[in-house]
Protein backbone atom coordinates (compact mmCIF):
# COMPACT_ATOMS: atom_id res chain seq x y z
CA UNK A 1 0.00 0.00 0.00
CA UNK A 2 1.48 3.36 -0.89
CA UNK A 3 1.89 5.36 2.39
CA UNK A 4 -0.86 8.47 2.49
CA UNK A 5 1.76 10.90 2.79
CA UNK A 6 3.99 9.67 0.08
CA UNK A 7 6.29 12.24 -1.92
CA UNK A 8 4.05 11.72 -5.64
CA UNK A 9 7.21 13.35 -7.63
CA UNK A 10 9.62 10.89 -6.29
CA UNK A 11 6.99 8.11 -7.83
CA UNK A 12 8.45 9.72 -11.42
CA UNK A 13 11.94 8.97 -11.03
CA UNK A 14 13.25 6.47 -13.74
CA UNK A 15 13.71 2.45 -11.93
CA UNK A 16 14.09 -0.47 -13.32
CA UNK A 17 11.26 -2.11 -15.29
CA UNK A 18 8.36 -3.23 -13.35
CA UNK A 19 5.84 -5.70 -14.09
CA UNK A 20 3.05 -4.54 -16.35
CA UNK A 21 0.02 -4.30 -14.49
CA UNK A 22 -2.62 -2.45 -14.08
CA UNK A 23 -5.56 -1.23 -10.78
CA UNK A 24 -6.75 -4.63 -11.26
CA UNK A 25 -3.87 -6.81 -11.70
CA UNK A 26 -2.85 -7.88 -15.05
CA UNK A 27 -3.32 -5.75 -17.86
CA UNK A 28 -3.64 -7.72 -21.13
CA UNK A 29 0.28 -7.68 -21.96
CA UNK A 30 1.63 -5.24 -25.06
CA UNK A 31 4.23 -7.10 -27.33
CA UNK A 32 7.93 -6.99 -26.06
CA UNK A 33 8.74 -4.57 -28.98
CA UNK A 34 6.09 -2.36 -28.81
CA UNK A 35 4.79 0.11 -31.79
CA UNK A 36 6.58 3.11 -29.03
CA UNK A 37 9.68 1.60 -29.12
CA UNK A 38 9.72 0.57 -33.40
CA UNK A 39 8.66 4.32 -33.40
CA UNK A 40 10.92 5.94 -31.06
CA UNK A 41 8.43 6.67 -28.58
CA UNK A 42 8.74 4.66 -25.44
CA UNK A 43 7.50 5.26 -21.73
CA UNK A 44 9.21 6.29 -18.63
CA UNK A 45 9.32 3.23 -16.07
CA UNK A 46 7.61 3.57 -13.19
CA UNK A 47 8.82 3.06 -9.81
CA UNK A 48 6.79 -0.20 -7.68
CA UNK A 49 5.11 3.00 -5.50
CA UNK A 50 3.04 4.23 -8.32
CA UNK A 51 1.99 0.28 -10.00
CA UNK A 52 1.16 -0.18 -6.10
CA UNK A 53 -0.87 3.07 -6.09
CA UNK A 54 -2.92 1.99 -9.60
CA UNK A 55 -3.50 -1.49 -7.73
CA UNK A 56 -5.17 0.11 -4.75
CA UNK A 57 -7.83 2.56 -7.07
CA UNK A 58 -10.91 0.90 -7.41
CA UNK A 59 -11.13 -1.30 -10.21
CA UNK A 60 -13.58 0.68 -11.98
CA UNK A 61 -11.89 4.43 -11.78
CA UNK A 62 -10.06 5.14 -15.32
CA UNK A 63 -8.22 8.31 -15.05
CA UNK A 64 -6.43 10.08 -17.89
CA UNK A 65 -5.56 13.60 -19.16
CA UNK A 66 -6.57 15.34 -22.19
CA UNK A 67 -4.69 14.20 -25.08
CA UNK A 68 -1.02 13.18 -24.84
CA UNK A 69 1.11 15.07 -26.73
CA UNK A 70 2.86 17.29 -24.57
CA UNK A 71 7.22 16.99 -25.00
CA UNK A 72 7.25 18.50 -21.08
CA UNK A 73 5.90 15.12 -19.50
CA UNK A 74 9.52 13.96 -20.52
CA UNK A 75 10.01 11.98 -17.38
CA UNK A 76 6.76 11.50 -16.11
CA UNK A 77 4.92 9.78 -19.11
CA UNK A 78 7.60 9.79 -21.61
CA UNK A 79 11.45 8.15 -21.15
CA UNK A 80 13.05 11.05 -23.67
CA UNK A 81 12.76 14.26 -25.36
CA UNK A 82 10.08 13.84 -27.90
CA UNK A 83 8.41 16.41 -30.47
CA UNK A 84 4.93 17.30 -30.43
CA UNK A 85 4.15 15.84 -33.54
CA UNK A 86 5.65 12.16 -33.03
CA UNK A 87 3.69 12.35 -29.82
CA UNK A 88 0.29 13.10 -30.99
CA UNK A 89 1.08 10.24 -33.90
CA UNK A 90 2.75 7.79 -31.87
CA UNK A 91 2.91 8.27 -28.56
CA UNK A 92 -0.72 7.17 -27.34
CA UNK A 93 0.89 3.25 -26.28
CA UNK A 94 3.94 4.62 -24.35
CA UNK A 95 0.86 7.01 -22.50
CA UNK A 96 -1.46 4.24 -21.61
CA UNK A 97 1.88 2.54 -20.35
CA UNK A 98 1.63 4.43 -17.34
CA UNK A 99 -0.22 2.47 -14.52
CA UNK A 100 -2.52 5.58 -13.41
CA UNK A 101 -3.69 6.66 -16.89
CA UNK A 102 -6.19 4.31 -18.02
CA UNK A 103 -7.99 7.09 -19.99
CA UNK A 104 -7.63 9.88 -22.39
CA UNK A 105 -10.17 12.47 -23.76
CA UNK A 106 -10.15 12.94 -27.31
CA UNK A 107 -11.08 16.59 -27.56
CA UNK A 108 -9.94 16.82 -31.24
CA UNK A 109 -13.18 15.10 -32.32
CA UNK A 110 -14.72 18.35 -31.27
CA UNK A 111 -13.10 20.13 -34.10
CA UNK A 112 -13.22 17.37 -36.35
CA UNK A 113 -14.93 14.08 -36.29
CA UNK A 114 -13.44 10.88 -36.59
CA UNK A 115 -13.65 8.12 -38.61
CA UNK A 116 -14.01 4.27 -37.58
CA UNK A 117 -11.23 3.45 -38.74
CA UNK A 118 -9.38 6.73 -37.12
CA UNK A 119 -10.82 5.37 -33.88
CA UNK A 120 -10.27 2.16 -34.52
CA UNK A 121 -6.39 3.11 -34.79
CA UNK A 122 -6.34 4.34 -31.26
CA UNK A 123 -7.95 1.44 -30.04
CA UNK A 124 -5.00 -1.07 -31.29
CA UNK A 125 -2.51 0.78 -29.01
CA UNK A 126 -3.95 0.73 -25.87
CA UNK A 127 -4.81 -2.36 -23.65
CA UNK A 128 -8.12 -3.93 -23.42
CA UNK A 129 -9.13 -2.38 -20.15
CA UNK A 130 -7.98 1.16 -21.44
CA UNK A 131 -11.66 3.56 -21.28
CA UNK A 132 -12.07 6.62 -24.46
CA UNK A 133 -13.67 9.81 -23.18
CA UNK A 134 -14.86 11.37 -26.35
CA UNK A 135 -15.81 14.94 -27.00
CA UNK A 136 -18.79 15.42 -29.54
CA UNK A 137 -18.75 17.33 -32.54
CA UNK A 138 -19.05 21.30 -32.37
CA UNK A 139 -21.48 21.01 -35.47
CA UNK A 140 -23.78 18.81 -33.33
CA UNK A 141 -23.12 20.55 -29.91
CA UNK A 142 -22.74 24.26 -30.72
CA UNK A 143 -25.81 26.52 -31.63
CA UNK A 144 -23.83 28.68 -33.86
CA UNK A 145 -21.65 28.22 -36.93
CA UNK A 146 -18.42 29.86 -36.14
CA UNK A 147 -16.04 31.20 -38.42
CA UNK A 148 -11.94 30.57 -38.10
CA UNK A 149 -11.39 33.02 -35.31
CA UNK A 150 -14.37 31.25 -33.26
CA UNK A 151 -16.94 34.53 -33.70
CA UNK A 152 -20.25 33.02 -34.30
CA UNK A 153 -21.72 33.61 -38.11
CA UNK A 154 -25.24 32.40 -37.90
CA UNK A 155 -27.54 29.81 -35.71
CA UNK A 156 -26.36 25.93 -36.21
CA UNK A 157 -29.16 24.61 -38.13
CA UNK A 158 -27.74 21.07 -37.03
CA UNK A 159 -27.79 21.86 -33.07
CA UNK A 160 -28.65 18.72 -31.04
CA UNK A 161 -29.26 17.00 -34.18
CA UNK A 162 -29.71 13.18 -33.01
CA UNK A 163 -29.27 12.07 -36.66
CA UNK A 164 -26.47 13.68 -37.39
CA UNK A 165 -24.84 12.96 -33.76
CA UNK A 166 -25.42 8.96 -34.26
CA UNK A 167 -23.91 9.32 -37.91
CA UNK A 168 -20.94 11.45 -37.61
CA UNK A 169 -20.11 11.15 -33.59
CA UNK A 170 -21.52 7.47 -31.93
CA UNK A 171 -21.59 5.39 -34.73
CA UNK A 172 -18.29 5.77 -35.96
CA UNK A 173 -16.74 5.92 -32.12
CA UNK A 174 -18.67 2.42 -31.49
CA UNK A 175 -17.64 0.65 -34.70
CA UNK A 176 -13.93 1.80 -34.11
CA UNK A 177 -13.00 1.99 -30.25
CA UNK A 178 -15.97 -0.98 -29.74
CA UNK A 179 -15.34 -1.92 -25.87
CA UNK A 180 -12.99 0.73 -25.00
CA UNK A 181 -15.33 3.67 -25.13
CA UNK A 182 -15.82 4.92 -21.66
CA UNK A 183 -17.50 8.22 -21.66
CA UNK A 184 -19.58 9.90 -24.86
CA UNK A 185 -19.59 13.49 -24.05
CA UNK A 186 -21.67 16.40 -25.03
CA UNK A 187 -20.56 19.21 -24.35
CA UNK A 188 -22.70 22.43 -25.35
CA UNK A 189 -20.81 25.36 -26.06
CA UNK A 190 -22.06 28.70 -24.58
CA UNK A 191 -25.47 29.65 -25.81
CA UNK A 192 -26.74 32.61 -27.43
CA UNK A 193 -28.74 35.13 -25.50
CA UNK A 194 -31.90 33.67 -27.28
CA UNK A 195 -31.48 30.12 -26.32
CA UNK A 196 -30.50 31.26 -22.67
CA UNK A 197 -34.14 33.02 -22.79
CA UNK A 198 -36.05 29.35 -22.80
CA UNK A 199 -34.00 26.96 -21.00
CA UNK A 200 -36.24 24.59 -20.48
CA UNK A 201 -36.92 24.25 -24.44
CA UNK A 202 -33.05 23.43 -25.17
CA UNK A 203 -33.35 21.14 -21.70
CA UNK A 204 -36.12 19.34 -23.44
CA UNK A 205 -34.08 19.13 -26.81
CA UNK A 206 -30.91 18.03 -25.50
CA UNK A 207 -32.73 15.19 -23.32
CA UNK A 208 -34.75 14.47 -26.53
CA UNK A 209 -31.05 13.73 -28.48
CA UNK A 210 -29.86 11.71 -25.82
CA UNK A 211 -32.98 9.61 -24.98
CA UNK A 212 -33.20 8.89 -29.61
CA UNK A 213 -29.74 7.44 -29.61
CA UNK A 214 -29.12 3.84 -30.23
CA UNK A 215 -28.21 1.52 -27.62
CA UNK A 216 -24.28 1.60 -26.67
CA UNK A 217 -24.55 -2.28 -25.62
CA UNK A 218 -23.09 -4.92 -27.08
CA UNK A 219 -20.69 -2.90 -28.52
CA UNK A 220 -20.04 -1.01 -25.37
CA UNK A 221 -20.91 -2.20 -22.48
CA UNK A 222 -19.58 0.02 -20.29
CA UNK A 223 -20.41 3.18 -22.13
CA UNK A 224 -22.10 6.23 -20.95
CA UNK A 225 -23.63 9.62 -22.49
CA UNK A 226 -22.80 12.39 -20.70
CA UNK A 227 -23.97 16.32 -20.94
CA UNK A 228 -21.46 18.95 -19.98
CA UNK A 229 -22.21 22.53 -19.77
CA UNK A 230 -20.51 25.62 -20.56
CA UNK A 231 -23.69 28.16 -18.70
CA UNK A 232 -24.47 28.39 -15.37
CA UNK A 233 -28.18 29.22 -15.61
CA UNK A 234 -28.47 25.43 -16.31
CA UNK A 235 -27.90 24.98 -12.41
CA UNK A 236 -30.40 27.57 -11.35
CA UNK A 237 -32.93 26.56 -8.64
CA UNK A 238 -35.47 26.97 -11.65
CA UNK A 239 -33.18 24.63 -14.41
CA UNK A 240 -31.53 22.15 -12.52
CA UNK A 241 -34.52 20.05 -11.60
CA UNK A 242 -36.01 20.35 -15.46
CA UNK A 243 -32.18 19.07 -16.04
CA UNK A 244 -32.14 16.52 -13.80
CA UNK A 245 -35.33 14.98 -15.26
CA UNK A 246 -34.42 15.41 -18.87
CA UNK A 247 -31.30 12.99 -18.14
CA UNK A 248 -33.31 10.46 -15.73
CA UNK A 249 -35.82 10.12 -18.79
CA UNK A 250 -33.49 9.34 -21.19
CA UNK A 251 -31.57 6.58 -19.44
CA UNK A 252 -34.48 4.22 -21.53
CA UNK A 253 -31.54 1.86 -22.66
CA UNK A 254 -28.17 3.47 -22.15
CA UNK A 255 -26.59 5.23 -19.18
CA UNK A 256 -27.05 8.78 -19.16
CA UNK A 257 -25.43 11.50 -16.88
CA UNK A 258 -24.66 14.99 -16.68
CA UNK A 259 -21.03 15.20 -16.90
CA UNK A 260 -18.67 17.41 -13.86
CA UNK A 261 -17.17 19.77 -16.17
CA UNK A 262 -14.46 21.63 -13.74
CA UNK A 263 -14.33 25.01 -15.73
CA UNK A 264 -14.09 28.81 -14.45
CA UNK A 265 -17.63 29.07 -16.28
CA UNK A 266 -19.31 27.17 -14.38
CA UNK A 267 -19.63 27.00 -10.21
CA UNK A 268 -17.34 24.99 -8.23
CA UNK A 269 -17.80 21.16 -7.78
CA UNK A 270 -19.66 21.86 -4.54
CA UNK A 271 -22.67 23.77 -6.35
CA UNK A 272 -22.68 21.46 -9.20
CA UNK A 273 -22.97 17.73 -6.83
CA UNK A 274 -26.77 18.59 -6.46
CA UNK A 275 -27.29 17.70 -9.92
CA UNK A 276 -25.10 14.62 -9.48
CA UNK A 277 -27.12 13.38 -6.69
CA UNK A 278 -30.24 14.11 -8.03
CA UNK A 279 -29.17 11.66 -10.65
CA UNK A 280 -28.18 8.53 -8.48
CA UNK A 281 -27.60 5.86 -8.91
CA UNK A 282 -25.15 6.39 -11.70
CA UNK A 283 -22.08 6.38 -13.09
CA UNK A 284 -19.45 9.51 -12.54
CA UNK A 285 -17.58 11.96 -15.78
CA UNK A 286 -15.85 14.74 -14.96
CA UNK A 287 -13.51 16.84 -17.00
CA UNK A 288 -11.02 18.93 -14.71
CA UNK A 289 -10.19 21.54 -17.31
CA UNK A 290 -9.38 24.76 -16.34
CA UNK A 291 -7.76 26.46 -12.99
CA UNK A 292 -10.92 29.01 -11.53
CA UNK A 293 -8.61 31.49 -10.83
CA UNK A 294 -7.51 31.99 -14.90
CA UNK A 295 -11.55 32.85 -15.17
CA UNK A 296 -13.73 31.87 -17.78
CA UNK A 297 -11.33 32.95 -20.81
CA UNK A 298 -8.19 31.57 -19.18
CA UNK A 299 -6.64 28.61 -21.34
CA UNK A 300 -3.85 31.11 -22.70
CA UNK A 301 -3.62 32.77 -19.63
CA UNK A 302 -2.78 29.05 -18.17
CA UNK A 303 -1.30 27.83 -21.07
CA UNK A 304 1.81 30.98 -20.84
CA UNK A 305 1.99 30.26 -16.44
CA UNK A 306 2.12 26.37 -16.78
CA UNK A 307 4.04 25.38 -19.91
CA UNK A 308 5.90 22.98 -20.19
CA UNK A 309 3.39 21.52 -17.66
CA UNK A 310 5.97 19.30 -15.72
CA UNK A 311 5.19 20.90 -12.18
CA UNK A 312 1.82 21.50 -10.51
CA UNK A 313 2.43 25.36 -10.44
CA UNK A 314 -1.13 25.93 -8.80
CA UNK A 315 -2.24 23.30 -6.51
CA UNK A 316 -6.00 22.87 -5.78
CA UNK A 317 -6.25 20.54 -3.30
CA UNK A 318 -9.84 21.54 -2.14
CA UNK A 319 -11.29 20.72 -5.42
CA UNK A 320 -9.06 17.33 -5.40
CA UNK A 321 -10.62 16.38 -2.31
CA UNK A 322 -14.27 17.09 -2.85
CA UNK A 323 -13.55 15.64 -6.15
CA UNK A 324 -12.02 12.44 -4.37
CA UNK A 325 -15.46 11.85 -2.03
CA UNK A 326 -17.41 11.94 -5.39
CA UNK A 327 -15.44 9.06 -6.94
CA UNK A 328 -15.54 7.05 -3.62
CA UNK A 329 -18.98 6.68 -3.52
CA UNK A 330 -20.15 6.57 -6.87
CA UNK A 331 -17.36 3.66 -7.14
CA UNK A 332 -17.76 2.22 -3.69
CA UNK A 333 -21.80 2.16 -5.32
CA UNK A 334 -20.76 -0.60 -7.56
CA UNK A 335 -20.44 2.15 -10.74
CA UNK A 336 -17.58 3.37 -12.95
CA UNK A 337 -15.86 6.69 -13.00
CA UNK A 338 -13.97 8.38 -15.93
CA UNK A 339 -12.25 11.55 -14.69
CA UNK A 340 -9.67 13.44 -17.06
CA UNK A 341 -7.62 16.33 -16.00
CA UNK A 342 -6.06 19.30 -18.61
CA UNK A 343 -2.70 20.31 -18.10
CA UNK A 344 -4.39 23.93 -17.15
CA UNK A 345 -5.83 22.25 -13.80
CA UNK A 346 -3.14 22.37 -11.73
CA UNK A 347 0.15 23.07 -14.16
CA UNK A 348 0.89 19.62 -15.26
CA UNK A 349 -2.16 16.78 -15.42
CA UNK A 350 0.25 13.68 -14.78
CA UNK A 351 0.95 15.17 -11.52
CA UNK A 352 -2.33 15.89 -10.84
CA UNK A 353 -4.03 12.40 -11.79
CA UNK A 354 -1.06 10.93 -9.64
CA UNK A 355 -2.14 13.81 -6.23
CA UNK A 356 -5.95 12.40 -7.31
CA UNK A 357 -5.21 8.86 -7.19
CA UNK A 358 -3.31 9.73 -3.23
CA UNK A 359 -6.75 11.33 -2.35
CA UNK A 360 -8.84 8.93 -3.67
CA UNK A 361 -6.35 6.00 -1.89
CA UNK A 362 -6.69 7.52 1.14
CA UNK A 363 -10.69 7.58 1.51
CA UNK A 364 -10.49 3.55 0.59
CA UNK A 365 -11.76 1.44 3.77
CA UNK A 366 -8.50 -1.05 3.46
CA UNK A 367 -6.50 2.88 3.67
CA UNK A 368 -8.24 3.78 6.65
CA UNK A 369 -7.94 0.95 8.58
CA UNK A 370 -4.40 1.30 8.45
Amino acid sequence: MVSPHSDQAGLFESAPPAPEAGPNGARDSLPRRTREQAKGVQAVAPLPGLIALAGALPPRLHLGTSSWNFPGWNGLVWDGDYAEGRLSKDGLTAYARHPLLRSVSLDRVFYRPLTASQYARYATQVPADFRFVVKAPALVTDAWVRAEDGRGMEPNPAFLSHELAWREFVEPALQGLGTRVGALVFQISPLPRSLLADLPAVIERIGALLAALPALQPQAPDGVLAVELRDAAFLSAEHAPLLARALRAARTHNAVTYCLGLHARMPPIEQQSPLLRALWPGPLVCRWNLHRQHGAHGYEAAKRSYEPFDQLVDPDPHTRAALARVIAGTTGGGHSAYVTINNKAEGSAPRSVVALAEAVQRLSPTAQQG
